[in-house]
């Protein structure tokens, strides 16, 4: 740029040679003035809107304001030479903003560089558009970013590109990117060979599948089998091997994406994972001296522990863990200290033992006192989350100590987190109040009016708290130095309770009176309203002091403050009222006990801690916090308004108006929860797919419900054919898929669903190759498990790439008369069990048309055929009528063990109608067997 365009050139060394800024501004504005004569005239050509443009820019850069060259950055986009259209690209992504109305003029020609066969030109477009890009830019162009991004003849740098740009759209305006419908063709893209490309597309997945789990649970398969070719069979590049570390950034990113998913019930699956964080615990037993490959390994060594917690917080993997994490948080490393701690929080917070981390409680304790503030916050998360009934009280005294010496940043969470360990472990009353009172009297600003108020509530709430409470607070108020939140609580709790202490020494109204009256000089208007309604209450049970409180209120009435003037005039009006004691007592009656609510603590320490765009996938706070990481957000949701009913947006002001009109109520307030749909956090709605149909593909299947082996689906590109064997209630289901193309089928994806799990189980053997070599045929087994009666067969779902992204679902032929066995039965033993089963309910019957060939006879072998490969065992002689059909099976299901069936095929030639009968000891499956007969009978010709 330098050497073809000499005016810039010259312009920048004129500016980097003023002596002062004068000269410096001189010399801008005098080249803005000539830009702008420039513009004005018009006639220029593109080496010198180029060069023009490229002189605002670097004015722009040095912090001057620019009101000119916008229009000529936009008609140089469209320039075809490089160097002008980068220009041009440039300068739109600095000068203009996502809602500057030069944007659309520019959306066209963006788009014309997206649809270019020129790799440079895509990738000028997707900057601009990922830096840029507002709402109109996304949703006019965020189809043809997708496109760029899923196309075969995209460049693997162009894909990356588009799979960023598309990331970047996503978290600022996720509504125009139809996440769920793109899912399948998105996640094919994570078997592409080169690794960055799937590096971008994971971390779009992940930003995705945050918010559509169930349209994106593919991908748990695809990570799983992505790491297992990286850590197991080593199948990557050399170039993107990182100091021997097979690609740190995508092992420790498809770890976190298999964390979002509830852990996988697929044995094949679960053992596959066992092995890779095996592997990848065992490569990190021993650091070595290279500081690179420590760092890769570790970043990989805690993303596998926390993904391995996240799966079974009782598997020898986290006790090989724990073991790891002990020596991490005593490292000579700040970082690994920090991780260490953090992954050791994500520990107990999830398991159900915290003995392996209190051994080493007292390390954790010392990292409170750390260099680092962040080692020190992440110290903190782990007390408060490895605290229970056993050390509760040395935590939250060692927290208590800490306090007082804590930084600034971390002591309004320390405050919020004490207080929810106090009351949540408190073994007494009077320890709780203890502790609450020292924790506002050692955190003063830091302490919210959420703690202070639930103090207050939970006295009222425990009559044999009061009397203890009274004192401690008083004895608390005589400190020279006292917040204002502990005056809150002490006019709040002697207004209710100082009756129950007056008598005792030292505690009379009148020290009382004194002691709290003292402390409001220092406090604002709001807490001074409090007090006024405390000494109302005074006045009905302390007369001996109401001249005094009168006097009080009457100075009041002379106030500026709105609030207190209009208290200080009704008290002073209920107070003077003579012989009218009865009203006051009724206004003035102590505090009904609080409903049962949700301590508003948890609300407001989820809502500082919030989520970032990568969400964490557990929440500090023990196990029971953890069992359903979604009903945690329901519950912050719902808290927003619990215990004071109070809305998440009131400021201090509304919560302590709204606790001082409740001291003078005669009725606690009614607490009206907001209902929350209980489906956040529910399982994942698995949307069985449609399969496909047709005469041939419905013949085949049929014909597969009675016999071992055959094709099941084909057209012009695959052909799938099933061989089958069933012993008892297992079976293994062999899928023959063949690729009839001269190409390869890329990102092969096969899925199964099963509508009722608990009745069948249907497993891969393996995980599914993601490749099919042109004319080749590969073998995928299933195996298959009969728990107790279904009713829907199994669907296979197979995806690949073949130009196109094709979606095919597919009937398996696993029905439930594939677990019957024969069973040998005389005549006598036969009609026996017949007429023990007897009629209905546990008789199933159906009477259906026949037809006649020719010759009038009856293809008897067509109907045994079926009969058998429905595996009952036909028994011959028995039937009085040769031309009847007569048969005997035993159903085998793993839970509810076996269940007999008998079978009557009654053909009658002269009627044309032929009746199927079923007997069995259970009900369901002697019509279910009869709907699956009656249809092949029927379609069968005789």
């Amino acid at each position: 740029m330098a050497t073809s365009m000499r005016g810039l050139t010259q312009f920048i060394a004129d500016i980097r040679g003023a002596r002062v800024r004068e000269l410096e501004e001189k010399r801008i504005n005098k080249e803005m003035a000539n830009i702008r004569k420039k513009f004005k005239d018009g006639n220029l050509d593109g080496y010198q809107k180029k060069k023009y443009v490229a002189k605002i820019i670097f004015t722009y850069i040095l912090g001057y304001k620019v009101d000119v060259g916008h229009m000529e950055a936009v008609n140089l986009i469209s320039s075809s030479k490089y160097s002008e259209k980068q220009i041009g690209y440039l300068a739109v992504t600095l000068l203009m903003h996502e809602n500057s109305d030069f944007l659309r003029l520019v959306v066209n020609s963006i788009r014309k560089d997206l649809d270019s066969n020129s790799e440079i030109d895509n990738c000028l477009a997707l900057h601009a558009i990922a830096n840029v890009g507002g709402s109109e830019m996304a949703e006019a162009l965020v189809e043809d970013v997708h496109r760029l991004l899923i196309s075969p003849t995209s460049q693997s740098f162009v894909k990356k590109k588009s799979a960023l740009t598309l990331l970047r759209l996503y978290r600022k305006h996720p509504e125009v990117i139809p996440a769920a419908e793109w899912a399948l063709r998105i996640i094919s893209i994570m078997d592409d060979q080169d690794l960055g490309v799937v590096v971008c597309v994971t971390s779009l997945v992940m930003a995705l599948a945050q918010d559509h789990l169930d349209a994106y649970a593919v991908c748990y398969t695809k990570a799983v089998d992505r790491l297992h070719r990286l850590v197991i069979e080593h199948e990557y590049a050399a170039t993107y091997a990182y100091y021997k570390v097979p690609s740190p950034w995508l092992q420790v990113k498809l770890l976190r994406l298999l964390q979002y998913y509830p852990p996988s019930e697929d044995p094949t699956l679960r053992s596959v994972l066992h092995q890779v964080l095996q592997t990848i615990m065992n490569n990190c037993a021993e650091p070595t001296r290279n500081v690179q490959h420590n760092n890769a390994q570790h970043a990989i060594l805690f993303e596998a522990i926390g993904l391995a917690i996240h799966l079974d917080t009782n598997s020898p993997l986290v006790g090989t863990a724990a073991v790891l994490l002990a020596r991490f948080i005593s490292s000579k490393e700040t970082n690994v200290r920090y991780l260490g701690l953090d992954t050791m929080a994500h520990l107990a917070a999830r398991t159900d033992s915290l003995e392996p981390i209190k051994r080493h409680q007292h390390t954790i304790i010392l990292s409170l006192r750390d260099k680092d503030i962040s080692v020190r916050r992440r110290a903190l998360d782990l007390l408060y989350s490895m605290c229970d009934v056993d050390n509760s009280e040395l935590i939250v005294g060692e927290l208590l100590r800490y306090l007082r010496v804590a930084d600034y940043a971390l002591r309004e969470e320390m405050v919020l987190k004490i207080a929810i360990l106090t009351e949540k472990y408190a073994n007494s009353y009077k320890w709780y109040v203890d502790t609450i009172l020292q924790l506002i009297s050692a955190a003063g600003d830091h302490v919210g009016d959420e703690v202070w108020y639930r103090v207050v509530q939970i006295v009222i709430n425990t009559e044999d708290l009061q009397e203890y409470a009274a004192k401690v607070v008083f004895e608390h108020l005589k400190a020279p130095s006292t917040h204002e939140s502990l005056v809150k609580v002490g006019g709040y709790i002697l207004g209710e309770y100082g009756h129950l202490i007056a008598n005792e020494s030292g505690y009379s109204p009148m020290e009382q009176f004194h002691l709290l009256h003292s402390k409001s000089q220092f406090c604002v208007a709001s807490t001074r309203s409090l007090l006024l309604s405390t000494y109302i209450k005074w006045v009905n049970v302390f007369p001996e002091i109401k001249p005094q409180l009168l006097n009080i209120f009457e100075r009041y009435r002379h106030v500026l403050d709105a609030e207190l003037q209009q208290r200080a005039c009704e008290f002073y009006a209920l107070a003077s009222r003579p012989d009218d004691d009865e009203m006051l007592q009724n206004v003035c009656e102590e505090m009904p006990p609080f409903p049962p609510r949700v301590s508003a603590l948890l609300g407001r320490l989820n809502r500082k801690h919030g989520d970032t765009e990568d969400k964490r996938t557990w929440v500090h706070g023990g196990k029971e916090a953890n069992l359903d990481r979604e009903a945690v957000k329901r519950k912050t949701l719902a808290v927003d308004t619990d215990n004071n009913g109070f809305a998440e947006g009131q400021d201090s002001s509304e919560i302590l108006g709204s606790l001082a009109g409740l001291e003078i109520s005669s009725s606690p307030s009614q607490y009206s929860g907001i209902p929350i749909l209980d489906s956040i956090g529910a399982p994942l709605v698995d949307k069985a797919p449609r399969p496909v149909m047709g005469p041939n593909i419905d013949r085949w299947f049929d014909k597969l419900t009675y016999s071992a082996e055959g094709v099941l689906y084909e057209d012009v590109q695959i052909q799938v054919g099933v061989k089958s064997r069933y012993q008892g209630h297992i079976g293994q289901l062999a899928i023959y898929l063949g690729n009839k193309v001269s190409a390869p089928l890329t990102s092969f994806t096969t899925t199964i669903h099963v509508s009722d799990p608990e009745a069948l189980s249907v497993t891969f053997a393996k995980i599914p190759p993601s490749t099919i070599a042109p004319r080749t045929q590969t073998q995928q087994l299933l195996h298959i498990e009969c728990k107790k009666l279904f009713t829907t067969t199994p669907i296979l779902t197979i995806s690949f790439l073949a130009g196109a992204h094709q979606t095919v679902s597919i009937r398996l032929p696993i029905v439930i008369t594939k677990f019957f066995e024969h069973v040998k039965l005389g005549a006598t033993d036969f009609f026996e069990r017949w007429k023990l089963i007897g009629g209905p309910p546990r008789e199933a019957q159906n009477v259906f048309p026949i037809d006649l060939t020719s010759t009038s006879q009856l293809d008897l072998t067509k109907h045994r055929q079926v009969v058998s490969g429905h595996r009952f065992n036909v028994l011959d002689d028995i039937d009085p009528n040769p031309n009847n059909l007569v048969a005997a099976g035993v159903l085998h299901t793993s839970v509810e063990g076996k269940v007999g069936c008998l079978l009557r095929l009654e053909p009658n030639r002269e009627a044309k109608l032929c009746r199927l009968t079923l007997r069995s000891t259970s009900e369901d499956v002697a019509s279910e067997v009869l709907k699956l007969l009656q249809k092949l009978l029927i379609a069968t010709p005789t």
